[in-house]
Order: C-alpha cells, then structure tokens, then sequence
C-alpha cells in the first residue's frame, strides 16, 4: 500500500518522527553484524489510565499503515548523516535506504478490544535494526489514540446511552496529529453501553476526519456568526418557499417580526428587549438551512433576548413546514437553563398549538469535564446533546497512557528487563494471550503463556499465577478467546483492516461485556493479568540468573 495510493497515508507518521537513539542503535546494531537477527518486542502499557479497570485498544490502523509505506528516502538518509557521527561508514546509510517492512510480522489485539496491563497491543517482530526503528513511530501512534478511546468511553458511560455526544476539540488540541486522532478515536472509543444503542461520540466538528477517516461531522454556527449582524442589513432574498414546495414565497424576516410580537407577549417581555441583530442572524441562518435551523441563545441574554429571537424564528419557519432543529447554549448553568428552557417549550407548544415545540433538542457546550457531565446526564435532564472540546482531545486527568514497547526474544532466546523497580520488569519471551470468560460471556481474566504452550480450552483446569502471588490458582473456564491476531505476516496484509464502524461496533460488544464491577469509573476492581506456570517458571529462573 503504497503512501500516494492511499488517502488516509497522509496522516500515518514519518519514519523520521522517532528518537535519534533508534539511529544510533541501529548503527551499533549494525556495526556489531547484528542487523539481521531476528527479534521480537511487545508494545503494552503497565496501568489502566484515569484510574480506571480497562483502556480501548486503537491506533493499530494508523500502525499498519505507516508499516506497509514505511521507506527512508535520499533526503531522511541525508539527515541521518548529517546528525550521525561524521566518520560513520558509507555503507551503513546504503543499508538504511535498502530499508522496508517486508521482513516485520505483527500481532495485535483488533481495534475496539478491552486491553488489561502487560497484555500486548502490538507484538513486532523481524529483523532486529528495523523493528527497533520502529518503536518510537508505534508508541507515538498506538498510546494517544489508545488514551482518547478509552476516555471517550469514560465519558460515554457518564453520559449514558440517551445522550448525543459531539467532540468539538480541535481548536484545543494538541497539533493538527493530536486533532485528526482525537477526532477519530472518540468516535470509535465512546459507544453508548449496554447494546443495541447505537454507538459512539455520535460526531465531531472536525471535517477533516469526516473526509479522511468517515467520521460523522457536525457543527452550526458561533457567537461571531450572531454579533456580526445588527439588524439593519437586508438580505438579497428574503423568500422562503414552503416546505412542500408549493405556493408563493414568504418573506422570513418579515414573518418572525410578527411572531415575536406574540412572544414577547407570551412571555412578558418588552418586544423591543430581543437584540435586533440576534434576530437578523437567526434568519439569516434560517434562510441558509430551513430544514436544519438552530439558533444560539446565549450571545446576549437567552431569556430576554436568544430564546424569544429563536421562538419567533422557529414560529416563522414552522408556520411554512419547516421545523427548527435545536438550540444551543455555551455558558452559565446549563442544567438549570436547560430545565427552564424546556417548560417555556411546553409551554409555547401549547398556546401557539405547535406540537413539536415540546420537542426541540437543548444542545450544551462549555469545558464539559466528568463532573460536569455526571451532572448534565441526571435524570430529569433536558440536555439532548452535549459537546465536549478539551476534556476529551487533552485527556486532562492523565495525559499520556505510559505505554512501552520492550525487547522479549532474540533469535528465539526469551530476553527480559532485570530492574530495581519490579513494576519495570518485562515478561521474556514470545507469547500469546488468552481471554478466559465466565458461564454469561463476561471476562474473568486475561492469561499470559509462552508461544509454544498448548492452547487453553473451554472447561479445562488452568493452574496460572495472579501477579505478585506466592502460589498458583485454578481456574475453569467456561470460554476461550485468543486475543492477539495475525495482522501482518512478512510485510503483507494478512486481513482487510476492519472498517472505523466495525471497530467501533467491537468497542461497544468489549465495553457491554465487562462486568459493572470492572466497567465502574470510581475504585472499580482490578481486573487480573495471570501468567500460565510455564511462563511464571521461566520468569522466576531469569531472575534467579539461569539460562532458560
């Protein structure tokens, strides 16, 4: 898959966006005759982020993709040398240039998967220089987009399956890179739990993950859209047709003039209180988009200036078909504002006879975080729709997900991390990864084991170490599932990648399977990570000193 054949390689990372000592390794790699050695490494992150019981794996479209056009051109060898030592053998960077992926086999737990600590998001393996040129690009694609994922379905299980979600962050994230994966991944991360809901951050104001990646994109209009206008302008047509399309136009601006009027007398106000301009930019607006009108009511004052603009507007457009959309308020109490605005709905609803009044959707914004959010999602809330910027692209309570990507085999040999601090161990050797699930289908736990060890099965006894025990346990489960998948095998696609909807869809099925216990926000119980006896054997005879 060549970068200029695929629309999405545009946002796939550069081989030189990496640390300069995965250079200077693979010239030492290089130099010593070990280029070539087969190895193996494990990307995975040691705790759950938030303080949470489980994280969403994602990114793993963005990896293969930067995998398959992974190549250092003339002018990334160039730079190489010009930062590498100056005696540097010119034969080195010929092998740089040589470079690809067509040697490099990965397995991956699939995009939208529950992922535990120490269980592997990515296992790499190939030629010993290319896959540790590797390990910076993987972090930087696999941790964020793995972090917003899983903070997007924080946020979606604050907010319940009723409420819509519209991630509106790009103005507050990180570089363009952290906008387009925020965009992306929290439309994957926040399914709405248990099914059939539908699923997700239901859309984002970020056009470029609508045009790149398929996102559903959404957006109205701001506050500079309503304080250009001062009333006074004229439109160059202020006809609008009927919604049937037939009969004579009518002149919008003209007709919500009269609705205001009874409006304001409805609801005790002055008619010359609404902000002219307001009003001037709501049917501006409406004549734009008569089928999806919203009007912002907070640019003045909503109760004696946006609501009654609105109302008369909304009126106006009803009295020719059309039916106004929602409103949109972005500051003060949202709740309570909410709460009112929706019984002077019901209430204009009755006296002007216009039903669907009752039901026009309250859309609120303004640096929503999960407090602020436990609140707006309480029943007897009359929000419809909440979007959230910062909270979600910037992961304000834990801005990195502290992932690694660690050697455990070279040519075959189990190789492992030896440290004071015990949390920074690594499992040695290649593995594979099994979910074990109970009588209902929910996850009892993951299991570790070597590669070679004979696959669990359903019913079987299981003798596995929990971490830090000093004893096995046994366990029997009811149902097996391996976790990591071949995805590439050689260079080549091994599967088609699975689309953002069907992986978003997993992220749904993996959250509504988790347990309420692990699923829960607030102290919820850990989930356990347990090694299979052969694995813990071989662990305890590096660490005493022995030869596997």
């Amino acid at each position: 898959m060549a970068a200029e054949q695929d629309p999405e390689a545009r946002a796939a990372a550069r081989p030189l966006l990496t640390d300069l000592y995965q250079a200077t390794m693979a010239l030492g790699y290089w130099r010593a005759g070990r280029a070539r050695d087969a190895a193996e490494f494990e990307l995975f992150f040691r705790r759950c982020p938030f303080g949470g019981a489980f994280a969403l794996a994602a990114g793993l479209r963005d990896c293969v993709r930067f995998l398959r056009a992974f190549r250092l051109r003339d002018a990334d060898v160039q730079f190489l040398a010009s930062v590498l030592p100056p005696d540097t053998d010119p034969a080195f960077f010929e092998h740089l240039r040589a470079l690809d992926c067509s040697e490099v086999t990965v397995r991956a737990l699939p995009e939208g998967s529950l992922a535990f600590p120490g269980v592997p998001l990515l296992q790499v393996s190939g030629p010993l220089l290319v896959v540790q040129l590797l390990e910076t690009p993987l972090l930087c694609l696999v941790s964020y987009a793995s972090l917003v994922a899983t903070n997007a379905a924080r946020l979606r299980l604050i907010a319940g399956p009723e409420k819509r979600l519209l991630e509106m962050g790009l103005r507050r994230a990180q570089g363009p890179d952290g906008g387009l994966t925020a965009s992306t991944y929290s439309y994957l991360g926040g399914p709405p739990i248990p099914p059939p809901s539908s699923p997700g951050f239901d859309s984002s104001s970020n056009v470029l993950a609508g045009q790149l990646r398929g996102v559903p994109v959404a957006g109205t209009l701001a506050h500079s859209f309503v304080t250009s206008f001062s009333g006074s302008e004229v439109p160059p047509d202020p006809m609008l047709a009927p919604a049937a399309g037939e009969g004579p136009g009518v002149d919008l601006a003209a007709k919500a003039q009269v609705w205001l009027e009874q409006v304001c007398a409805h609801l005790g106000l002055g008619v010359q209180e609404p902000h002219p301009g307001e009003r001037a930019a709501f049917v501006a607006y409406a004549l734009a988009f008569p089928r999806a009108f919203q009007g912002l009511l907070d640019t003045y004052s909503v109760w004696r200036s946006g609501l009654p603009n609105f109302l008369a507007v909304a009126l106006a457009l009803g009295e020719l078909g059309y039916r106004a959309v929602g409103v949109r308020l972005d500051s003060g109490d949202l709740l309570q504002q909410a709460q009112e605005i929706r019984k002077v709905f019901r209430a204009a609803a009755a006296q002007f006879q216009v039903p669907w009044l009752e039901s026009v959707l309250i859309v609120v914004s303004n640096n929503i975080d999960e407090e602020a959010l436990a609140r707006l999602a309480q029943e007897g809330s009359e929000v419809n729709v909440i979007g959230i910027g910062t909270s979600v692209v910037t992961c304000p309570q834990q801005p990195s997900l502290g992932g690694v990507y660690k050697l455990v085999a070279v040519g075959g040999q189990p190789r492992m991390k030896l440290t004071e601090d015990p949390e920074k161990q690594t499992l040695p050797g290649s593995k594979a990864a099994f979910r074990l699930l109970g009588s209902d289908g929910s996850p009892l736990m993951d299991m570790l084991q070597l590669a070679e060890e004979p696959v669990p099965q359903a019913g079987q006894e299981l003798r596995v170490w929990p971490p830090g025990a000093q004893e096995p346990c046994t366990v029997r489960p009811a149902q097996v599932e391996p976790l990591l998948r071949l995805c590439l095998q050689q260079g080549q696609l091994c599967e088609p990648l699975p689309s953002l909807a069907e992986s978003r869809a997993l992220a749904q099925l993996s959250l509504s399977r988790l347990s309420p216990e692990h699923r829960r926000l607030r102290s919820p119980a850990q989930y356990q990570v347990v090694l299979s006896e052969r694995l813990q054997a071989l662990v305890n005879s590096l660490c005493a000193g022995q030869s596997p």
